[in-house]
């Protein structure tokens, strides 16, 4: 079965999409982050989630940027003269914007997000810290209201690459893959490193384009990533071999990243899962059986449905 985004349920298991909820990370779950794209492709909010990456969204590591919003400002150069309209433009935005709870604390926040987020007035920074907040709190549940408040975040502070993040991840959980590209692009350009490759290489599936996955793992950006960034970005591209009626070149890009019968833990609970189902397009069955039962072994957290492939092919 072809592992392409599914537009319907943003947390098929089944998918080849990385399982990770990308963007601010709450403070309890800096241990948890999905693809932030210099720590773990880290993205989940899980990446900040990110690599983070992984943002969802990606455990482990600090997230650090190349270069800080606003670190290369000089005091004496000016600011670029606004467009007419800008000001009423801005202004009847956040008019629209969603709610926020009274009860918000921004502290629940990473640390490090909110050190961004301090090139902003004090008011406007806790307004997005908030907006993040929920975006993040929302993610799962109601993906489309998290990407409004992810855009709402955006739209105050477009020069700070957490907030670019935060509205990219959101659009992928809601499945605008165009804006989500948009929006990690424009972070990576800010805070440098190969975050966030496998969401990408995704939306370019969602998109119908999955020749692009397959570009992205071959660029020299694909070689800078951790173990578990190149596992992600792995699957994405056996997906897109699948949604180009390639099953052995899929087996072929998941034999790269060494899968192993005597393996434990979340990431390699989805590369066997992956592995399998590639092996069963395939038509090697007795293979995928063997895989999906390890899968099914290893997989702690429940995420997948390895028992249920397996019971499919016996």
């Amino acid at each position: 079965m072809s592992d392409r985004p599914n537009r319907d349920n943003q947390n098929n298991a089944r998918g080849g999409r990385p399982q990770r909820s990308g963007g601010p990370r709450r403070r309890d779950d800096r241990n948890d982050r999905g693809e932030r794209g210099d720590r773990r492709e880290r993205g989940d909010w899980e990446d900040r989630r990110g690599n983070r990456e992984d943002r969802r969204g990606r455990p482990g590591g600090e997230r650090r940027h190349a270069q800080r919003a606003g670190a290369d400002r000089s005091p004496h150069k000016r600011s670029a003269p606004q467009r007419s309209g800008f000001r009423e433009e801005r202004l009847n935005k956040r008019m629209t914007e969603p709610d926020l709870p009274d009860d918000i604390d921004i502290h629940d926040l990473d640390p490090l997000v909110l050190q961004d987020l301090k090139v902003l007035s004090k008011d406007n920074a806790d307004a997005v810290a908030k907006h993040m907040f929920m975006a993040a709190t929302l993610m799962e549940d109601d993906p489309q209201l998290a990407l409004r408040h992810a855009r709402a975040a955006k739209d105050r502070a477009g020069r700070v690459a957490v907030a670019r993040e935060t509205n990219g991840i959101a659009a992928y959980r809601a499945g605008e893959w165009r804006e989500a590209l948009s929006e990690l692009r424009a972070a990576r350009r800010m805070s440098g490193g190969p975050g966030f490759m496998a969401v990408m290489a995704d939306c370019e599936r969602g998109l119908g384009r999955p020749e692009k996955a397959v570009e992205m793992g071959r660029s020299e950006e694909a070689r800078q990533l951790d173990r578990e960034g190149a596992v992600e970005l792995g699957i994405v591209i056996a997906g897109a071999r699948l949604d180009m009626n390639q099953p052995e070149s899929a087996v072929v890009t998941l034999q790269r990243l060494n899968p192993d019968l005597g393996s434990t833990g979340r990431i390699n609970a989805r590369l066997s899962y992956a592995y399998a189902d590639a092996l069963a397009a395939a038509g090697r069955v007795d293979e995928a059986k063997e895989w999906f039962a390890h899968a099914d072994r290893i997989d702690e957290d429940d995420m997948l449905d390895a028992a249920e492939r397996l019971s499919e092919l016996s």
